[in-house]
């Protein structure tokens, strides 16, 4: 029996000092920001030594991952600091519905060297699913 790989979504802890709210850091072995473009629909991508963390710091998006041939939909927002960790091997893509662009950390764990294709889009087998998205999130307003 193998363990499957799985995408987890941890809310994060947070202390109040004075007037500010201190949120848990990520420990990674490299910090990237990230921002996704308005309205865009990005290809699929794998990391294949490469485990990704996101927490969104400003507007939201859809994070669409592949697993067990299908898509699984989840979307992050800045109103709900949580950390989705995405391991190695596992295909996954980001829409951004809004007008403005969303901005993203992304804390990286590296189990190797960057594999060569880690950035090159993938074909996805199937369309996405946006009426699905649309069900599931109905505060999204989607013009894409």
């Amino acid at each position: 029996m193998t363990l499957r790989k799985k995408i987890q979504l941890k809310k994060l802890e947070s202390i109040q000092g004075g007037m500010s709210q201190f949120y848990t850091p990520q420990c990674s072995h490299e910090t990237m920001l990230v921002q996704i473009p308005p309205q865009s629909i990005d290809d699929l991508f794998v990391h294949h030594f490469q485990t990704d963390q996101l927490l969104v710091v400003k507007g939201s998006f859809v994070l669409v991952i592949l697993q067990n041939k299908q898509y699984q939909y989840l979307h992050l927002t800045e109103d709900n600091p949580q950390v989705v960790t995405i391991p190695t091997g596992i295909p996954h893509s980001a829409i951004n519905f809004n007008r403005k662009p969303c901005l993203l950390v992304n804390a990286v764990l590296r189990h190797g060297e960057t594999h060569p294709k880690d950035y090159q889009p993938i074909k996805k087998p199937f369309p996405y699913d946006l009426d699905k998205v649309k069900l599931l999130f109905p505060s999204l307003t989607i013009s894409i």
